[in-house]
């Protein structure tokens, strides 16, 4: 199977540093140099677009931009590129987003996917009212999302679950194509909702040998269900024409953090329920003692971007040989999509895609 790239909308801001407001407090995040502006966003989603990513994830959270309303509003600033909408099933009903939904898959002519993102840090989630605790909050995405494919069926549909319940749910018309859905976690409660519900299971970017044990738990789990999941994986990247520039670059992305962020970041990541956040933390274990190489966890697999980024926390860092292989080491394990980013967003679009890309397609990963 040949590769999905997707690119990243930062509805939080962007820059040449790490841009990130963690969620519980908008005081641990930098300044973003570029403002999440409808022009500079667009101008990312076309930058996406002409280096040949298929679509592009928007983040929801707090300090985010809201991504139903950010992404409608760049249907019309591009002619292919899909929009991978992430939001929190506790705060929406799963009746309403299946009409969301539709309603964006029409406007769009096809070009709405879906990121179901169960929630993993509390605070973030009691401020918009959800006070389930993290196990109770995937058996409710579980749910949701059965409510969901049963709206978008054609036919009124009842649920009566221990969460949710729904009477005569049903919309004007179902999606078609109906929106993939894609969905991530890491604990026991999260992969049993992945393998039954998910059309693509994302993981961050742990070591490939890391994330080959977790792809076998959900293969076999999905298969259980009678299913046949895909899975993708989300990654920063940061390539040049040679090795010694990417490090280079990584290395003034280091130089530019703050211990006192560092510290200050990393103690609210420890409070965390994910289970994702916690291996992502791991990995780096907030040391910066060891120089920008000292962060590297596996050959051209960088940590650094976890230091002062909640969620997605490792890089792909080198060459544009270099990334391509490890792009391709992933791949053998399993992993069929890559939702990339880079700071700034908009440049790195152009490095990845007029380096890694053509490399890619040689190999015959991409068409």
């Amino acid at each position: 199977m040949t590769l999905k790239l997707h690119w990243f909308l930062p509805t939080t801001g962007d820059g040449r540093t790490i841009v990130e407001h963690f969620h519980a407090s908008r005081a641990a995040g930098a300044s973003a140099a570029r403002e999440p502006s409808l022009d500079y966003l667009a101008q990312v989603a076309r930058a996406a677009e002409a280096n040949g990513f298929e679509g592009v994830l928007t983040p929801t959270g707090t300090w985010c931009e809201d991504a139903w309303l950010t992404t409608a509003a760049l249907i019309r600033e591009t002619r292919s590129l899909k929009f991978l909408v992430a939001f929190r099933p506790g705060t929406v009903s799963p009746t309403l987003a299946a009409q969301m939904a539709g309603t964006f898959q029409r406007l769009s002519q096809g070009r709405v996917l879906l990121n179901v993102v169960t929630g993993g840090d509390a605070v973030e989630q009691r401020r918009f009212g959800d006070w389930h605790d993290h196990d109770q909050r995937y058996a409710r995405t579980g749910e949701f999302l059965e409510i969901v494919r049963g709206v978008w069926s054609g036919k009124p549909f009842d649920y009566d679950g221990e969460h949710l319940k729904v009477e005569g749910a049903t919309t004007r018309a179902a999606p078609d194509p109906v929106p993939p859905i894609y969905f991530g976690g890491s604990s026991p409660a999260a992969l049993p909702i992945a393998a039954k519900h998910a059309d693509v299971y994302l993981t961050w970017g742990e070591p490939p040998a890391q994330v080959a044990e977790k792809i076998a738990k959900v293969r076999e789990l999905a298969e259980e269900q009678g299913r046949k999941i895909r899975f993708g994986i989300r990654l920063h990247t940061l390539s040049r024409d040679t090795s010694a520039e990417a490090w280079a670059e990584a290395g003034k992305l280091l130089e530019a953090v703050d211990p006192e962020r560092i510290a200050h970041t990393q103690k609210q990541l420890s409070a965390s329920e994910s289970v994702g956040q916690q291996r992502m933390a791991a990995l780096h274990g907030g040391k910066t003692d060891g120089g920008v190489r000292g962060l590297e966890i596996h050959p051209n697999l960088w940590a650094g971007i976890g230091l002062v980024r909640g969620g997605a926390g490792t890089a792909l860092v080198g060459s544009h040989r270099e990334v391509a292989d490890l792009i391709e080491e992933y791949h053998s394990h399993g992993i069929d999509e890559f939702v990339l980013s880079g700071y700034p967003h908009l440049e790195e679009a152009y490095w990845f895609g007029g380096g890694v890309r053509p490399e890619l397609i040689r190999r015959g990963l991409l068409i």
